[in-house]
């Protein structure tokens, strides 16, 4: 048995449609823009996933023009993969050598072409004799300048007496807080290529992981133009619903499961998903409830469930953050740290909660590589629940110090008590910690 090389992504090309799954499983459809040929929006989607990893990456291509193994580099060049290292024996199929896999299509619109040995080519397309792109080059034209300037970032203006300063026509620089503000603001402002998920995970209730959903969906939807969902991932009477605002429907996720194919149909607007989630009209995410009137048996999610849900998502939204329940026993629990990008752990400053944190760290590392790597690459935030914690907070934040990739603190708020979760109604000081915990978790994306 022979075993690829380089890690996988998939893609199935019917007709003007695709779609793509990423190297951590998600699905998500390609969509060709204009006269674009969909072959080549799904090699450029491949090429994000190989400049994602900085290593090439093996696209595997099925539908309507067979079968084809390509190899994407980050720079976007493509190489054949030769049949006996792109299978396994056991699935090599029908699939016969490379001679007979019509690659043109694929190769064409890179310009580049193979030779039998798998050795990759770069050449220009044939032409017809009496072309006359086939006669000697005509000499290049001179350089001209451009008539257009290059869009630049907006210039950051200062806050405060700094601001007041500038609007006497007096010149200050931007402080080190401010840089620093506009730094994360870009971060957390960012467009990925293909949807991004976050799960807000700690087997303990009560340690602030409804809090930390909203408040990261609002950062992320406020500052990079919504498009962000909240999802209520919970078999056990979860409360994200109760602290967010309701939209026109009462609707949760039981309702949208079984409108899923409706909602995959490549005819569907996007506007038909707002039957089934909950707009948040001032911080610009969506929510997708549960509904904490059931008893844990009557809203079970299946791990296929889960997966047809998350196709819903990626196809409407650029970003998933998970409220995740109680039990790590869970289908959609499990499904949900392998469908995710970033793992955040919340907990107060007391220690039952943060021994919970960090059992679950314990238990990922121990679960496979792929959720090690998740532990590892966690952001824990420890939540000061009391107006005098400050010391336990840092006690409890210097004891993950050097466990994970990065620890912050979330200083106390009065308006993350109780009551509705608005990013508005916190503090100044408040507001700056969670764009710092947004920040950070988005250097994991």
């Amino acid at each position: 048995m022979t075993t690829a090389t380089h890690p996988r992504t998939y893609a199935t090309v019917t007709g003007p449609h695709a779609t793509f799954v990423t190297l951590d499983g998600h699905a998500e459809p390609v969509t060709a823009t204009g006269d674009e040929d969909i072959r080549l929006a799904v090699i450029r989607r491949a090429t994000d996933e190989a400049r994602r990893t900085g290593a090439p990456v093996e696209l595997v291509t099925a539908g309507d023009r067979g079968e084809h193994h390509l190899l994407v580099h980050p720079a976007g060049d493509l190489s054949f993969v030769p049949p006996a290292a792109a299978r396994d024996d056991d699935d090599a199929g029908d699939v016969e050598g490379d001679e007979d896999l019509d690659l043109g299509p694929y190769l064409e619109l890179n310009d580049t072409s193979v030779s039998n040995d798998g050795e990759e080519v770069r050449e220009q397309t044939p032409q017809p004799a009496h072309s006359p792109l086939s006669q000697a080059p005509a000499a290049e034209p001179p350089d001209r300048p451009s008539f257009l300037s290059p869009t630049t970032t907006t210039a950051l203006r200062p806050t405060g007496w700094r601001g007041f300063l500038v609007d006497l026509g007096i010149r200050v620089r931007p402080s080190a807080a401010e840089l620093r503000r506009a730094q994360q603001r870009a971060s957390v402002s960012r467009q990925w290529a293909g949807c991004r998920t976050i799960a807000v995970a700690n087997g303990k209730g009560g340690v602030g992981k409804t809090m930390t959903t909203a408040m990261l969906a609002a950062v992320y939807a406020r500052e990079g133009g919504g498009s962000v969902l909240a999802w209520d991932n919970n078999d056990t009477r979860g409360t994200l619903g109760w602290r967010t605002e309701q939209g026109l429907y009462d609707t949760t996720i039981r309702d949208l499961l079984p409108a899923a194919p409706r909602l995959l149909a490549p005819t569907t607007g996007v506007s038909e998903i707002s039957r089934f989630v909950h707009q948040q009209v001032t911080d610009r995410y969506d929510v997708l409830r549960s509904n904490p009137e059931l008893l844990a048996t009557d809203q079970r999610i299946t791990a296929t469930e889960f997966d047809v849900l998350m196709q819903v998502a990626a196809r409407f939204y650029r970003m998933v953050i998970f409220d995740s329940g109680n039990d790590e026993s869970a289908e959609r629990w499990l499904r949900m740290i392998d469908n995710s990008y970033q793992l955040v752990i919340p907990t107060l400053a007391t220690a039952e909660s943060a021994e919970s944190a960090a059992l679950l760290l314990d238990a990922l590392r121990g679960r496979d590589q792929r959720s090690a790597a998740l532990a590892d690459r966690a952001v824990v935030i420890v939540t000061q629940s009391e107006p005098a914690g400050a010391t336990a907070a840092r006690r409890i934040a210097d004891g993950f110090d050097g466990h994970v990739r990065a620890v912050q603190i979330i200083p106390f708020d009065p308006a993350m008590k109780a009551g509705p979760l608005r990013f508005d109604t916190l503090h100044a000081r408040t507001r700056d910690a969670w764009l710092s915990v947004a920040a950070s978790a988005a250097e994991g994306l």
